[in-house]
């Protein structure tokens, strides 16, 4: 049985989800790491992170979650673009 490609809407809306949660995951991981450090604030990912007692670092992981999605996304956004280009 061949193997059927997946729908272009649903390709295209998993494609805007990775980009979406990579860019908040990154913002709020990132962003609050350096707020908490530089103003000795919390809020967001952070604030959430504190009540839960998850060590300071926890944000930076938050933040980088953030920017392996946003990897994974590029990837993926290469790899369809490469893969239009062909004969």
């Amino acid at each position: 049985m061949p193997k059927q490609q997946p729908n272009t809407s649903q390709t295209n809306s998993g494609q805007g989800l990775l980009w979406l949660f990579g860019a908040t995951l990154s913002v709020q991981g990132f962003g609050s790491a350096i707020t908490e450090a530089g103003w000795n604030t919390s809020f967001g990912a952070a604030g959430l992170l504190r009540a839960a007692h998850v060590p300071e670092w926890g944000t930076l992981l938050v933040g980088c979650a953030g920017a392996a999605l946003l990897a994974t996304a590029a990837r993926r956004r290469y790899a369809q673009g490469r893969a239009g280009c062909r004969p």
